[in-house]
């Protein structure tokens, strides 16, 4: 949790933006992986797994916005509400979703026991917080575009008023949002959102749209929307700033499930960036981009086009969905921070399995019980660390030179296994894609989906004004040192 603001920072108002020229912003994430949830490494990577693949199936399922499910693996980024040190929040950061929602007081949270050890507690509206009215595009928004006039109607905005479009007074009526392992309701406000970009700086921005939710089930924690809509946070980050809102980045601080590692936060960078990246380090890795892919049914997707994957010297290609989306929304790999681990279609998966399987298969043994307690597969037992006989994978996104090649880490996971504590430990790795079913079960719906643990060590750039998602190798840890030292 990043430390509370003082009313008496020095307050940066976003409305005056149009006449100061500023630089980028840059603000922490902190990830939220805490092993005091779970009892074995086993029994943490199957809640992950479990997590990853219910979110992916969810978005082939129905039209609402596809939430986090639970803690364990994801980022949180934080922030006050209404000007008041006691109205600090956390949320996750999600690019798979375009609403920015939190718990309200007074707050019930269904079948939540066991999600988070000590959650954070409900915030208390503001008096200065406004509801949105039903005649706001806001209110449509966030009721999967329904008319204002319906809208208004179910407020009970008299017929006259209706016509003659004077239902401002009347508050946007509650909204429904179902998701993989749970669904929430909550109301429209508006205020003012403040931030931390340093020790005596806050980022604000004025009349901000969120929701406020009273019931949720499964769900403690809420979410900071930054996928492509307009209830989304750079898209109300845009309208004050263009400058800002319509390019940003994270840099996620590679962790491999290590609580340790991610001391230092993550990097998240609003603005323009090139130019400071220039400036920090001239020898850093310059940006793979390739295309955004517009998602008629889930227009705030960030959707790409995938042409295949290479395990060392082989190349898969990718079949002919991923590379497109079509009029009903299906097809595409969606760039998803929300989601843990990469889902792939089954065709593409089994044919990846396959090629690892020939080539470490023939010298280690097949682990089947770990591949059961784990959920991932395929996974060895390995006399000694892993070295060097892992296959190099590289993902070709389409376009010309949009090939990203992972690091190791990113995608085959080895840790030591204490089995049930009588027999030998053993190594083991595993790797870390997952099978998102075959093309009936993904059809409506995206086709595939890079998780954040497949992002980790990369800066991965959003320029929504250029409609181009990118890719760069970095020390993240020490890219969130530079940033804030200069």
């Amino acid at each position: 949790m990043a430390p509370s603001l003082s009313i008496y920072h020095l307050v940066i108002l976003l409305s005056a933006l149009a006449s100061v020229s500023l630089s980028e912003f840059v603000l922490p994430l902190t990830h939220s992986l805490s092993k005091t949830q779970f009892t074995s490494t086993h029994h943490l990577l199957k809640s992950t797994t479990t997590r990853s693949a219910a979110r992916f199936r969810h978005r082939h399922r129905q039209q609402q916005v596809s939430l986090p499910l639970s803690p364990g693996s994801d980022y949180t980024l934080s922030f006050s509400l209404g000007g008041s040190s006691s109205s600090s929040v956390s949320l996750y950061l999600d690019t798979g979703s375009d609403l920015v929602w939190l718990p309200c007081h007074p707050f019930e949270c269904i079948l939540c026991e066991n999600k988070q050890e000590k959650p954070a507690p409900p915030l208390n509206i503001s008096s200065t917080a406004t509801k949105v009215s039903c005649k706001s595009p806001a209110c449509s928004a966030a009721h999967s575009s329904v008319p204002t006039s319906d809208l208004c109607a179910i407020a009970k905005c008299p017929l006259d008023s209706i016509e003659t479009s004077d239902c401002k007074s009347f508050s946007c009526p509650p909204f429904y949002y179902a998701y993989g392992d749970g669904s929430l309701v909550a109301r429209l406000y508006k205020d003012s959102l403040s931030m931390p970009i340093s020790s005596q700086k806050s980022l604000v921005l004025h009349n901000f749209t969120f929701g406020c939710a009273h019931t949720t089930l499964g769900e403690p924690i809420g979410v900071a929307g930054f996928g492509r809509g307009l209830l989304s946070f750079p898209a109300q980050l845009a309208s004050l700033s263009p400058h800002l809102g319509n390019r940003f980045s994270y840099c996620l601080v590679s962790h491999s499930f290590d609580s340790d590692r991610t001391r230092l936060p993550s990097p998240l960078i609003l603005g323009r960036y090139e130019d400071k990246e220039k400036r920090v380090n001239s020898e850093e890795a310059e940006f793979v981009y390739t295309d955004m892919l517009d998602n008629p049914k889930h227009p705030y997707f960030y959707s790409v086009g995938l042409e295949g994957i290479s395990v060392g010297k082989r190349n898969i290609p990718a079949p002919g969905f991923l590379r497109r989306v079509d009029g009903q929304g299906y097809g595409g790999m969606v760039v998803d921070s929300g989601t843990t681990f990469t889902m792939l279609p089954a065709s593409l998966y089994e044919k990846v399995v396959a090629e690892f399987d020939r080539r470490l298969g023939r010298v280690h043994e097949r682990a089947s019980q770990i591949e059961e307690k784990t959920g991932l597969r395929p996974c060895y037992y390995f006399d000694q660390v892993v070295k060097g006989n892992v296959p190099t994978v590289e993902l070709h996104f389409v376009g010309s030179n949009s090939s990203v090649a992972l690091p190791r880490k990113n995608y085959f996971h080895d840790f030591l296994d204490a089995g049930d504590g009588k027999a030998k430990k053993r190594n083991v790795g595993c790797l870390m894609l997952m099978n998102g079913g075959d093309e009936e079960e993904l059809s409506g719906g995206p086709g595939a989906t890079l998780g954040n643990y497949q992002q980790q060590g990369f800066e991965v750039v959003y320029d929504l004004e250029k409609g181009k998602v990118g890719f760069a190798r970095r020390q993240c840890a020490s890219l969130w040192e530079s940033l804030n030292k200069n």
